[in-house]
């Protein structure tokens, strides 16, 4: 890259995109400094890895953990900071202004990256730009959400307005939920009264896809497509188990336009379901992607061409991959809780179609095959995959005590 080698420092070690993130640098000379609030982080155990942070953790003190990234970052001359969970980037936008002169992020512009985590904003664009999404309507209390839910049909997804807000201090979680009638709904409503307004949408059958890209102000420079085939809750969420797949023509397009009228810059994936009716938009994920080493593993750099990006070498621009159809990926942790939940009889919502018992038991089976390959495991750097191991062990564990 260039003759001296920048140091970058990567947070959140312990996930799996940030283990690829760190490896991908690592593996080209660029000096790693990996950053978590768990002193037992499994990216920590990584060859690729050449100092080690701990600092407070970002969902409880933000402000202290960026603080502490602050004056290491200066102390130990970092050239990039790239945060990889909501809890860290959130705080870090906001702080912007302070690293000035310490260091570059790996940050999207503040209007942009209000955008996308507010779910009613990004829709709202997406109409704009004609980009098909689900029917949808806000509600700031009960009495809205009884008054517009039988328009959109039982049932509705309940969405909170963001998914994480930080505010005062503090970053606050809020999960999406399901209502199939008017005492459900009002019960989801109530939960989210007073914290967060709610987008009420109709619910879309099909199988979750999402379309990766790094970009330029808007201009894309890399690129890369992956389908769900497992999502925790498997109502939709995070993708336990998924592939590669073709660029679609049609939902690479949508993404472009989206980004590029926000004139992003850095990486996002776009989040389409893909039902019997088409593509229709669910979110913008603006932050660093929990799928992120399936796309390392097929070929799309990401990591290395982000660095790139901020610390200014020219770049070329790239559609996708050759060869990344097939490829399949999982996350062990969230493949385990997928078969789990599959397997057990109760379910949260029971009106919703779930995947079929003898799927998590044909999931369970092919844990050890090769092809579908994890996120962590990796023969040239195996340490991470064993303390993940253990981690994810510990927390079974823990689980079937509190359950006996």
């Amino acid at each position: 890259m260039s003759p001296v080698a920048p140091r970058v420092l990567v947070t959140d070690a312990s996930r799996g995109s940030a283990i690829a993130f760190i490896r991908s640098l690592g593996r080209r000379g660029v000096e790693v400094v990996a950053g978590d609030h768990h002193p037992r982080s499994a990216g920590f155990r990584s060859r690729y890895v050449s100092q080690r942070l701990v600092y407070p953790d970002p969902a409880e003190a933000p402000e202290a953990a960026i603080d502490e990234l602050l004056g290491e970052a200066a102390r130990r001359k970092v050239d990039l900071v790239v945060p990889v969970s909501d809890e860290v980037l959130l705080p870090l936008s906001a702080a912007r202004a302070r690293f000035r002169g310490v260091c570059a992020l790996a940050v999207p512009e503040p209007d942009a990256l209000a955008v996308v985590t507010d779910k009613r904003a990004t829709l709202a664009l997406g109409r704009r730009l004609g980009v098909p999404a689900p029917r949808t309507a806000l509600a700031h209390d009960v009495d809205e959400a009884l008054a517009v839910a039988p328009e959109l049909g039982w049932p509705v997804v309940v969405k909170p307005l963001a998914s994480r807000v930080y505010r005062d201090g503090t970053v606050t979680a809020h999960r999406v939920a399901y209502a199939n009638g008017p005492e459900a709904l009002a019960r989801e409503i109530g939960r989210l009264a007073g914290r967060c307004p709610a987008l009420l949408q109709e619910y879309y059958a099909g199988e979750g896809h999402g379309v990766e890209l790094l970009t330029d102000r808007g201009r894309p420079i890399a690129a890369f497509q992956h389908r769900r085939l497992h999502e925790v809750p498997f109502t939709g969420g995070a993708s336990a188990l998924r592939e590669g797949v073709a660029l679609d023509p049609e939902l690479y397009g949508h993404a472009v336009r989206l980004l590029a009228e926000l004139r992003w810059t850095g990486l996002a994936m776009v989040e389409f379901r893909v039902g019997p009716d088409g593509p229709l938009l669910m979110e913008i994920n603006g932050r660093i992607w929990g799928s992120l080493p399936l796309a390392v593993k097929s070929g799309v750099d990401f990591p290395l061409r982000l660095v790139e990006l901020h610390l200014g070498r020219r770049l070329d621009p790239v559609a996708g991959a050759k060869g990344a159809e097939g490829v399949r990926s999982r996350n062990l942790g969230l493949e385990l809780v997928w078969i789990a939940s599959v397997l057990r009889r109760e379910r949260r919502y029971p009106f919703l179609s779930a995947p079929r018992r003898r799927d998590a038991v044909a999931a369970a089976l092919r844990l050890p095959w090769p092809r579908d390959g994890f996120d962590v495991l990796c023969r040239d750097d195996p340490l991470p995959a064993f303390a993940e191991l253990a981690a994810v062990t510990g927390h079974l564990a823990r689980k079937a005590r509190h359950a006996a």
